[in-house]
């Protein structure tokens, strides 16, 4: 298996090993190249988006900045929203489903590292001298909206329509259809009609 191979199937594997030095690069500089366009410049962002995200889905809309991994390990259906300061960290897999929204600040952090001190250093091997990692990845269903500064591990599954507060750290599954908050993120209640706003405020439903 090659180093990339062991990377996106959750084995050690040598993060220094050139070909991941030149997608990491790759997507480095795309992210930043994003995060310098103006405000205005949509054609312009939609391009780099397509280009970072090759298997993003129609009608995705990023905020800068953005810092992302590698980008082709990430996933997104359509209506994908992204505010200000988020991270991708797509070691491992994230896969994003449809009308997912994400507030400002959130991370989505696939990579993890031996907890034994001398196996997470680096040192000498033969081919070469790194240290090795490894991740886990995360799922993220359709209609969920993560909040503010959350931050979601590896490993994780948040079901369709959950609701994720802010400054909430997720390190276990969520299941569909609540909202969920804390540290460590935990479900708070079911999401129910009596929830529902717009007949609160006199909005009428979507004509279709």
């Amino acid at each position: 298996m090659t180093e990339k191979e062991k990377m996106i199937a959750g084995l050690l594997y040598n993060p220094l090993d050139k070909q991941l030095m030149r997608d990491r690069l790759r997507a480095r500089m795309l992210a930043d190249k994003f995060n310098r366009t103006r405000a205005y410049s949509f054609l312009k962002r939609r391009r780099i988006i397509a280009a970072l995200f090759p298997c993003g889905g129609e009608g995705a809309y990023f905020e800068p900045s953005i810092r992302v991994e590698y980008g082709y390990n990430t996933t997104f259906g359509k209506n994908f929203f992204m505010n200000f300061d988020c991270q991708l960290l797509d070691v491992a897999p994230i896969k994003i489903g449809d009308d997912v929204m994400f507030g400002p600040r959130v991370t989505v952090a696939t990579p993890c590292h031996p907890l034994v001190a001398d196996e997470r250093i680096a040192h000498l091997y033969e081919d070469g001298e790194h240290d090795w990692e490894y991740a886990k990845p995360v799922e993220i269903g359709n209609n969920v909206w993560i909040a503010s500064g959350v931050t979601i591990c590896g490993g994780v599954k948040i079901g369709d329509g959950s609701v994720i507060a802010a400054g909430s750290v997720v390190v276990h599954d969520i299941p569909a259809g609540v909202l969920a908050a804390g540290v460590p993120c935990k479900p708070v209640r079911p999401i129910t009609d009596e929830d529902r706003l717009f007949a609160q405020q006199n909005i009428n439903p979507p004509v279709k």
